[in-house]
């Protein structure tokens, strides 16, 4: 519990509005579930939102010890009232969450609060599977990134233990991602490897292929399956050898077959006509290969998960 004695200053103010600026962690719709649940006092008493304070009354706020800190990234997740997750699997030691394309799994320059990782870390803190006060170091941490406008499943450690397995695993190939994509065109031929070698212009974050090495160049390992063509359009499906930045949607432009809604390596005018400003992509399967030894997470070893629904398959190629 915490005291606040309101100055003249403070004094004419209500009292929702003064608690919400004293506690810019604290959801609004939070603040006021507690007001409503007399955890917020005034002068020993319950009391209305809308009331106003007057110089001398005593504020006693029956509020978590984390709420009072000052906002700062690692703490952000507390502004989060009700996660918004897409679970496709979760037990002790990990959850597997099926990201919605335009949510950023971090905090960049754009966005602080709405990231995934916020979500995430909201979610175990309201149902009290972690608390950050209790840990000396440990937060929930994602183990991959999927870009903003693609969707798909981000795995998030619960402890440290999985994060330092999975990341290992991650680095030696041991779990198989596999995305789907539609491009423009008939990818020829229908199936097969995309190789080559990527370049990033960090300034305007482009990546450029190339087909042969070249300075800096970072070696591009793609396979690709055509599952179904309608029209101008081609459902494809795409596992990554190698992990590199905008690697699917680079390889299949160099391909002649860039992914609809793609900005940066698609075609604007087919992009504008079907109305798409996002790339059809989805990590929409993760398979647990672990050919070798995995500790504590050996139980994953030989399991596959995939999301329930992608969005543009169920838009572009209905089942029949």
């Amino acid at each position: 519990m915490r005291e606040f004695t309101i100055g003249k200053n403070d004094a004419g103010q209500r009292l929702d509005r003064f608690v919400a600026k004293n506690l810019p962690l604290l959801p609004p719709a939070l603040l006021q579930k507690y007001i409503r649940l007399k955890r917020v006092k005034v002068n020993g008493r319950g009391s209305k939102r809308d009331v106003r304070l007057q110089a001398g009354d005593v504020l006693q706020l029956y509020i978590n010890d984390e709420f009072f800190d000052k906002p700062r990234e690692e703490n952000l997740f507390l502004s989060i009232f009700q996660p918004r997750l897409t679970i496709v699997y979760e037990d002790e030691n990990l959850l597997l969450a099926d990201k919605r394309p335009g949510l950023v799994v971090h905090a960049d320059e754009t966005e602080k609060v709405n990231t995934l990782i916020n979500h995430i870390q909201a979610y175990l803190y309201q149902k009290r599977e972690w608390n950050p006060r209790q840990e000396n170091a440990f937060a929930p941490a994602l183990c991959n990134r999927i870009d903003r406008n693609t969707g798909g499943i981000v795995i998030a450690a619960k402890n440290a233990g999985t994060l330092r397995i999975l990341n290992e695993k991650i680095r030696d190939h041991e779990l198989e991602k596999s995305y789907l994509c539609v491009t423009v065109g008939r990818p020829q031929p229908a199936a097969g490897k995309i190789e080559g070698f990527l370049t990033k212009d960090e300034a305007q974050k482009l990546v450029t292929f190339h087909r042969r090495p070249v300075p800096g160049g970072k070696t591009a390992v793609t396979l690709y399956e055509t599952l179904e063509t309608r029209g101008e359009l081609s459902l494809v499906r795409c596992r990554l050898l190698t992990g590199r930045t905008h690697q699917i949607r680079v390889s299949m432009a160099a391909l002649g077959c860039p992914l609809l809604g793609d900005g940066k390596y698609g075609r604007g005018d087919v992009n504008r006509r079907y109305q798409e400003t996002r790339q059809a992509l989805y990590a929409y399967q993760l398979a647990f290969s672990l050919p070798t030894d995995a500790g504590m997470l050996n139980y994953l070893r030989g399991r596959t998960f995939t999301v329930e629904d992608v969005p543009f398959r169920t838009k572009y190629f209905p089942s029949r």
